[in-house]
């Protein structure tokens, strides 16, 4: 328990330096707080290690750690963002009606959305009614509804996918 006092004395002295060595790679100050606890609790775990390692070089590895999440949240913010841009169907582009029968169309198509996403979860219909109609970023969902930001990844597809699901192929 003595060497994590150490760990945990380590990573206080150096907190204020990863957090501003990792904010330029995450782009976000609150963000780079959020990896460099992470990052804390990987170099101090909560179950004892079966081997015992003795770290050589404790700050240049609490840095690699810091580095490593920082730039693992990056990859996956980028696919999230790419898939987003694959994931938009005909009924989330906006309707421009130009003849009655097409304005009766987006209509009943609006109806089965709105019917859709009664059918939903609280927290997943609010999750893709903040990302997707008020412009929200996932950690913004993320921080509102009190979960972690792959949560709200999750909360918002699913969403998706059952609003898709229930409106079917685009008709016309």
């Amino acid at each position: 328990m003595q060497r994590d006092d150490g760990k945990l004395k380590l990573y206080l002295t150096h907190r204020a330096a990863l957090v501003d060595y990792a904010t330029p790679i995450v782009g976000d100050r609150g963000q780079a707080e959020d990896v460099v606890q992470e990052a804390f609790l990987r170099f101090v775990p909560s179950s004892p290690d079966p081997v015992d390692r003795v770290i050589e070089h404790p700050v240049a590895y609490l840095y690699r750690i810091v580095r490593n999440l920082a730039l693992n949240g990056r990859r996956r913010e980028g696919g999230e963002q790419r898939q987003e841009q694959d994931e938009r169907t005909h009924w989330m582009v906006p309707a421009v009606p130009r003849t009655p029968e097409q304005d009766a169309m987006h209509s009943r198509d609006m109806e089965r959305v709105a019917a859709a996403m009664a059918e939903l979860p609280e927290n997943g219909r609010i999750a893709l009614e903040m990302h997707r109609f008020g412009g929200c970023t996932l950690q913004e969902v993320a921080a509102h509804l009190g979960v972690s930001v792959p949560t709200a990844h999750r909360l918002v597809h699913r969403a998706l996918m059952h609003v898709a699901a229930r409106l079917g192929p685009p008709s016309g």
